[in-house]
């Protein structure tokens, strides 16, 4: 019985194998025939053409959602365009990397020829010494280097892999790559980059590492250029027999309208970094390496709003790429809109506003005197701007192309003015080889000008790792002498340090492993002056000096100006100026007061400001302003290489978002914070009073009030906050931190930052953009009590503080979303602020903090003729003795009924009174008071001089 039963199942499974090896077999012939172009004729097979298929499934970008104001106005937005696509179609072999390098380098001959750029997305760039630099830091860096040399955790890096400097770096890809070459007498020793240019070198390496990693994907396509000419089409088109891999791909290109106005707020797209492919594949796995994402801004944080669903098709291509065929089709879907809560046309005002007030400030502060020093009696209101920084700047920041001056077209101001160059040069060079070979004069003893230039190159030496820090004794008594006491000069500096074991002599070019220590001194010394002669950062210094000592002049310098058509005049002017009619000194306060020349290239303090405009009843954010702004049209679709680099160069630093990411102390606006804590604690009431006698005596260090040696008497808490008496804080600060009648610092500040909690100011702001952590004061309550300490805010941040204010109470998470809608405009989520926490406090209290605003306000006679009633708070808070106070103001209005509410911080501003100024103007644009076209003739605003420390 058991035998028949096994005979019948072993039947059973032989004819199915016989089945499914049959049906194998023919989906197999299938293939066959498919794949090879075999036809059947009358029963006979013919290889019609013998033509591999490839098949490749292929990704299909969705259009990325648009970005609008709260009132529909367009923000940012798409456009068809075509991207330049390349594949690693190169059998493995010892020429590959030849092969590929060649059509890469090809290609960017052709990309560049038509003025287009090459994606770049890479962490490294090259500065405008043709040098490498990270563009990253921190655990951001580390992440990069880990995904660099292969490790999944950056914990896993090598000691020698984390340290590596961006040249290092670019040379071990160049030699992964092959890019780079032999020298014609030496045919084994590979030189990483030989051949190519810096700039060239990073392009290609940028290229092949991306490839790299889309190599675990067979046959998908790399982004070289992103929104490229309708020439380089052409070109790549009709150079397709000998670019091969390489094809053109209809895209799209992200555009940002009047983009240097929300270029902080909106921020802007870019290739897909490994770290946030990490990131966005846990919620999402369509993403790949190849995709565009939000990298700052709203772009970034509505990133899944906004980005779409793909769609896909089926592609068979021949073994030269060649597309055969396509099936199985997909549409994309688009990426869905989101509307912002701010205000578009009152953005552009404020931003407009804040520059052109910047550009009074400056020529109220430009004196026609070559220099200015401060001493440690200086009131930072009493800070200057000699004309002769004014014309230095021109070289300081790049305004002046100096690379031009050397130019074959170079007219005859810019050669003159280079000739004294090379001279100034060879006086430099010869006197600090003397000084570091001979004569090493301590350097104490040196002019201010060579200090500069050894302190300059001391930390060049530490930077680029000769000197490593790491090993540097700081207790030492001759790292003392050089650094503290100022006793040596930095030849013995130096030679110390090679003695101490603190030189990396391996980062120098020595022959012999075994030099004897003056041997690796001479190569140091030969190491400072190759890089300072490349380092334009150093090279610029010589103009300061240069014109210090007259070899070059104001009038050449402005004559440049004009020779480089980076300013022009209009008829009458230049007429004047070509017949000697008009100083420099006049020239340059003109070019400023037009905005030619505008105070973020001049970057002399000030030169940045921000103005966060909130909806007091609802918590929407109505304007967020950071000056200086940035094309981000530049940064998208592929990053502008030379203008990345001019913005890191560039003094103003125009990639920092000074409205959410400066913080500093909030200097007397804080003090609401503090009248808020005295009241709650009992510590005053609203009739109680404190007599300012000028100087407070009850700590250490005796404290005293902005208007000593004069006094302000006795005060109630409205009078405190209108008079913005710091004697009066500071004994609410004391009084906080009485314990049994002791004075108790910790227990003042555990109270003040209960309060300051409360208002907000203890975290971010709530806005969906990245935001600086706030710091509430650890340290001297009774000095915090006036916005002193370690306080130190964003100027969000602040926003958020006096929105509570203005509302009697409510403390928003504050939002810049409002809505999102589909792409047909059918609404999908609306946004609104959520309450934080609510103050619950007497009307009484809020009475007396609304009044003394109030009449903050109505003491500034540049209030009086406002149509609309204002409550503020003026605040001046001192970083650097060398440097002018920076400026804020903290308001709502209108006073009877709040609508908004604003904070204006103006770094190195000089008087808070600027900052309520230019607070004014925002306010009257608002309400319509002013008229837009005013605002938009750009020219300087002229601002009234400030009542000296009254805040």
């Amino acid at each position: 019985m058991f035998d028949k039963v096994r005979e019948t199942v072993i039947k059973f499974i032989t004819s199915r194998v016989v089945i499914v090896s049959a049906v194998l077999i023919c989906a197999a012939v299938g293939l066959i025939y498919r794949l090879f172009n075999l036809q059947i004729i009358n029963g006979e097979t013919y290889l019609d053409s013998f033509q591999l298929r490839i098949r490749k499934e292929k990704d299909i970008a969705a259009a990325r959602g648009n970005i609008y104001d709260r009132n529909g106005n367009l923000l940012a937005y798409n456009e068809l365009a075509n991207s330049v696509m390349i594949e690693d179609v190169w059998e493995t072999g010892s020429g590959k990397n030849a092969a590929m390098n060649s059509t890469i380098d090809m290609l960017l001959d052709i990309i560049e020829k038509n003025g287009d750029s090459p994606d770049n997305s890479f962490s490294i760039a090259v500065d405008n010494d043709g040098n490498y630099e990270f563009t990253v830091s921190g655990n951001s860096l580390l992440r990069f280097l880990a995904d660099i040399y292969g490790h999944s955790s950056i914990n896993d890096l090598l000691y020698e892999e984390k340290t590596k400097n961006a040249d290092e770096v670019i040379a071990d890809l160049c030699e992964n790559y092959g890019i780079g070459g032999y020298e014609e007498d030496d045919s084994e020793t590979f030189v990483p980059g030989l051949g190519y240019d810096s700039q060239r070198v990073l392009e290609m390496v940028t290229v092949r590492y991306n490839m790299n990693t889309n190599s675990y994907q067979k046959y998908i396509d790399t982004t070289v250029a992103s929104n490229v000419s309708d020439k380089t089409v052409a070109d790549v088109m009709e150079n397709a027999d000998i670019l091969d891999g390489v094809s053109i791909e209809e895209s799209t290109a992200r555009k940002y309208v009047d983009s240097k106005y929300f270029s902080h707020l909106l921020g802007y797209c870019g290739k897909i970094s490994e770290d946030e492919l990490a990131t966005l594949s846990a919620t999402n796995s369509d993403y790949n390496m190849n995709d565009i994402v939000g990298k700052l801004g709203i772009e970034q944080a509505m990133e899944s709003v906004l980005q779409g669903k793909k769609g896909s098709e089926t592609l068979y291509v021949d073994n030269t790429g060649q597309l055969i065929e396509t099936s199985s089709y997909i549409d994309p879907i688009a990426g869905n809109d989101v509307y912002v809560t701010i205000d578009k046309d009152l953005q552009i005002a404020c931003y407009n506003i804040i520059e052109q007030s910047l550009a009074g400030i400056l020529i109220s502060k430009i004196q026609n005197i070559k220099s200015f020093t401060t001493t440690e009696n200086t009131d930072a209101s009493d800070i200057v701007i000699p004309i002769y920084d004014v014309y230095y700047a021109m070289f300081d920041n790049n305004i002046i192309d100096w690379d031009h001056l050397s130019a074959e077209d170079a007219k005859t101001n810019e050669v003159n003015v280079y000739n004294q160059y090379l001279s100034k040069k060879e006086t430099v060079y010869n006197k600090l080889n003397d000084e570091l070979t001979v004569t090493c004069t301590p350097y104490e003893n040196l002019t201010k000008e060579y200090q500069v230039y050894e302190s300059y190159i001391a930390a060049m030496l530490y930077s680029d790792g000769i000197l490593d820090s790491n090993k540097v004794d700081r207790e030492d008594e001759t790292y003392i002498a050089w650094t503290t006491d100022e006793v040596i000069s930095l030849s013995e500096y130096l030679h110390y340090a090679i003695a101490s074991n603190w030189v990396e002599v391996s980062k120098l070019s020595l022959d012999n492993q075994y030099a004897d220590s003056e041997e690796i001194y001479n190569h140091i010394v030969d190491y400072i002056f190759a890089e300072i002669d490349s380092d334009s950062e150093f090279q610029t210094k010589f103009f300061k000096y240069m014109l210090a000592d007259d070899m070059i002049t104001g009038t050449q310098v402005c004559n440049v100006l004009l020779e480089q058509e980076t300013v022009t005049l209009d008829d009458e002017e230049l007429s004047l100026w070509n017949a000697s009619g008009e100083t420099a000194y006049t020239f340059m306060i003109n070019r400023i007061s037009n905005l030619d020349i505008t105070p973020a290239q001049l970057a002399l303090d000030p030169c940045t400001g921000s103005m966060v405009i909130t909806d007091v009843n609802s918590g929407d954010v109505l304007a967020l302003v950071s000056y200086p702004g940035y094309d981000n049209n530049k940064m998208a679709n592929g990053v502008d290489a030379e203008y990345y680099a001019s913005l890191r160069s560039d003094n103003s630093n125009p990639l920092y978002n000074y409205a959410t990411q400066q913080r500093t102390a909030p200097g007397s606006t804080f003090k609401m914070v503090s009248a808020t804590a005295g009241l709650m604690e009992g510590v005053i009431n609203t009739d109680s009073t404190i007599t300012c006698v000028g100087s407070y005596s009850k700590i250490y260090g005796s404290p005293r009030c902005w208007i000593y040696p004069s006094a302000h008497g006795a005060l109630n808490v409205s009078g405190g906050i209108r008079n913005s008496c710091n004697y009066f804080f500071y004994e609410v600060g004391y009084r906080l931190g009485l314990v049994d009648d002791s004075y108790d610092s910790d227990t003042g500040l555990e109270k003040l930052k209960k309060y300051a909690d409360l208002y907000g100011l203890t975290e971010t702001s709530g806005i969906e953009i990245s935001e600086s952590e706030p710091s509430v004061s650890t340290m001297d309550a009774v000095r915090s009590a006036i916005g002193q300490g370690t306080n130190s805010y964003t100027t969000v941040g602040l926003a958020r503080y006096v929105t509570t204010v203005a509302n009697s109470g409510t403390c928003y998470n504050l939002t810049l979303i409002d809505k999102t809608t589909d792409s047909s405009g059918n609404l999908l989520e609306e946004y609104n602020a959520t309450v934080r926490n609510e103050i619950d406090m007497p009307d009484a209290y809020w009475n007396a903090i609304h009044t003394g605003m109030r009449q903050v306000v109505e003491d500034k006679s540049y209030y009086k003729d406002l149509a609309v009633n204002v409550a503020g708070k003026t605040g001046t808070a001192q970083e650097s003795s060398n440097r002018a106070n920076h400026a804020l103001f903290v308001c709502y209005a209108p006073y009877e009924s709040p609508e908004i509410a604003i904070a204006t911080r103006i770094a190195y501003g000089y008087t808070s009174s600027y900052a309520a100024q230019i607070t004014k103007e925002a306010i009257e644009y608002y309400f319509g008071l002013t008229d837009q076209d005013e605002i938009s003739e750009g020219s300087a605003q002229e601002l009234q001089g400030g009542e000296v420390n009254a805040d």
